[in-house]
């Protein structure tokens, strides 16, 4: 079952970096490449060493971040919310994966840090059906960069 959760995963962001890519135009190699770091970078993060897995996540949540601002500002709202459910999905993993002796801490709440404030840039300039979608996107990453800075302190 975790394999076929997995599979489906990768595949659903091969194809909404595939189809931002063949409507991005002309620069599509780069858009394909991205599409495989994803994917590759997907894979890593499900099969590391759970000590890992939070800064792999947190990786993953703020590329997706970006490719989610990318596809708003090209006017793909409904493929930036199917990324939007993405970037939940693995702020999720990172809540349930914080642990005391989680590796790259700091550096996870960063990342996660960077993707809130992209967030709220993209929430800014967003039309008022795609707000409700980035809302609970940015609280959720706000609350898992909350979790992971007490995180660092404790230790």
């Amino acid at each position: 079952m975790r394999s076929f959760l997995s599979t489906a995963i990768v595949m659903t962001i091969l194809s909404l970096t595939c189809a931002y890519a063949s409507a991005s135009g002309p620069d599509v190699s780069s858009q394909g490449d991205s599409a495989t770091a994803l994917a590759v970078l997907h894979a890593k993060a499900d099969q590391a060493h759970p000590r890992d897995r939070c800064f792999l996540y947190a990786e993953l949540v703020s590329q997706m971040t970006d490719l989610a601002g990318k596809q708003f500002n090209s006017g793909e709202s409904r493929q930036a919310s199917q990324t939007l459910q993405l970037v939940r999905r693995y702020a999720e993993k990172i809540h349930a994966g914080i642990t005391d002796d989680s590796k790259k801490l700091r550096d996870a709440e960063l990342l996660m840090r960077r993707a809130s404030f992209r967030l709220k840039g993209i929430l800014s300039a967003a039309t008022y059906e795609d707000r409700p979608a980035l809302e609970v996107t940015l609280k959720q990453l706000n609350e898992v960069q909350s979790e992971l800075l007490m995180q660092v302190f404790k230790k």
